[in-house]
């Protein structure tokens, strides 16, 4: 078998994703504070790049301008595609073409897209702020208040540095006595002092021992089967077998329910109140007006810095030429590479800003109903739908409504919640499996507190209104509501 070497010449098609095609698909895809952050970035790293003050021109101004900036970019960099038709920034060109610097400078201006304005205010500063106490610290100035000796404020810093979120104890005792070089039951003795620490049931080792420190605490009114329950009992309280913990303890059953109402009032996470997780105001990206018998859609710009290209370097640039040639050359090399990227940065803002308005746009074209007459009427919904709407891919379709927001008359929602499966009526239409879920939802709220519902039940009260679902469908929805089965939905009194 003979190798030869040879030349051929073939041609073949490929798809390139260009830099500034990466580049708009990633700012496509930020939620609003990512988007923010990736401004302030590239502002700091591109000199040509700042933002428009508000002293500086109205929202006529701004919107006029920037419509005619955009203009001039496409006229004067061949760069610049139409992303609308094709969805492709081609990148080609070099940049290597000549044009009046002095004039592409002074024309351009602030550029922004301003939809309209909304007059709902922004969250009150009061509730972003203020800073809450941890539970390390908590326990921490609670320790250092109590009368203890060196090493155990030692041991007990182990013990509140292994507590978890919800306050529990992570470490073992031998754990921490092997880290620490010191007896088990001297860790014991200080971890007995940390239990009398407040949150009541603070560094327990399970729920049981944290049910336990709490019915102990002085000030809790005391029951002689509290305990117990607890201790050996603790399986039936869970399935409410009340009937079964009274016929072991020999004790009537009303005793039972009062000592089931004692521990039912003690916190089985106690650390969670002191969580360090802030609670993150969502901002929505579109908002939702009703005028009239339309609606209207209106984008959120609020907070986004609009861009221009700094006038100081229409200044430089006027100066380049009574310097030496390559001084000039260089220099124009270099604002030309920065005009550059901040012109396909703020191209790649103003796409974004289009898409997800055609996509919101399309969104409430096809749930109507739902913005008029509420959940019930949420129609089942896939990207391809509104993919083939705004001829877009469904990619796209997806990278917008991912981490966005819409606010409408129902309420704030993520974009993505207009979309979900579909369940077949008996009737023959199609209805969203969340309004399923809503049924079930509403159908648990009307239930008898002492004889709930239970799966196969809910199952025949849907087929009554014509939704006929299975047993283990009822059961997946219910689980991913939050909703307990029926056993433990049970109140006895």
């Amino acid at each position: 078998m003979a190798f030869e070497l040879k030349q051929s010449l073939k041609l073949s098609q490929q798809l390139i994703m260009t830099p500034q095609l990466q580049q708009a698909i990633k700012l496509l895809q930020l939620s609003r504070l990512e988007l923010v952050d990736t401004i302030n970035q590239e502002m700091e790293e591109n000199p040509l790049l700042e933002e428009v003050s508000p002293d500086e021109g109205n929202e006529e101004e701004v919107h006029t301008q920037g419509e005619d900036d955009v203009q001039s970019i496409e006229r004067e960099s061949e760069d610049v595609k139409q992303i609308e038709r094709t969805g492709e920034i081609t990148g080609e060109g070099d940049g290597r073409e000549e044009f009046d610097w002095n004039n592409y400078l002074e024309d351009y201006g602030p550029v922004g897209v301003t939809y309209g304005r909304r007059d709902t205010e922004a969250p009150s500063w009061d509730n972003v702020l203020t800073e809450s106490q941890s539970l390390t610290k908590y326990l921490m100035w609670q320790m250092k208040l109590s009368p203890l000796t060196e090493d155990e404020m030692r041991i007990g810093t182990q013990i509140i540095g292994n507590l978890d979120q919800n306050g529990y104890l992570c470490a073992t005792v031998p754990e921490i006595a092997l880290l620490e070089n010191i007896s088990e039951e001297f860790v014991e003795a200080v971890l007995k002092k940390i239990h009398e620490f407040d949150p009541p049931g603070i560094a327990a080792r399970n729920l049981q021992e944290c049910l336990l420190i709490q019915a102990r605490m002085p000030g809790v009114k005391k029951n002689p089967i509290v305990e117990v329950i607890i201790s050996d009992y603790l399986k039936d309280l869970e399935l409410k077998n009340y009937v079964h913990i009274a016929r072991k303890l020999k004790v009537p059953l009303r005793e039972v329910e009062k000592a089931v109402l004692l521990i039912s009032s003690m916190d089985p996470r106690p650390g969670s109140v002191y969580s360090e997780e802030k609670i993150q105001a969502i901002i929505p990206d579109v908002y939702v007006v009703k005028s009239g018998d339309e609606y209207k859609i209106i984008l959120n710009d609020d907070g986004l810095p609009h861009l221009r290209i700094s006038n100081f370097y229409r200044e430089i640039m006027a100066g380049l030429g009574s310097h030496g040639h390559n001084e000039a050359e260089n220099g124009k090399k270099y604002i030309r590479e920065k005009v550059q990227s901040a012109t396909w940065l703020i191209k790649s803002i103003q796409q974004r800003q289009k898409t997800i308005y055609k996509v919101a746009e399309s969104i409430v074209k096809f749930q109507r109903d739902f913005f008029d007459k509420g959940i019930n009427f949420l129609k089942p919904l896939v990207l391809r739908d509104i993919a083939d709407d705004v001829e877009m891919h469904e990619s796209t379709i997806s990278r917008v409504v991912t981490n966005k927001y819409m606010h409408s008359p129902r309420g704030i929602f993520e974009m993505k919640y207009f979309f979900g499966s579909s369940i077949q009526r008996v009737s023959g239409e199609n209805m969203a499996s969340k309004s399923v879920k809503e049924e079930i939802k509403k159908i648990i709220g009307k239930e008898k507190p002492k004889k709930p519902y239970s799966d196969c039940e809910i199952v025949d009260l849907l087929k009554e209104n014509g939704i006929d679902i299975a047993r283990r469908t009822v059961a997946k929805y219910r689980e991913m509501m939050g909703i307990l089965p029926s056993s433990k939905r049970k109140k006895y009194f």
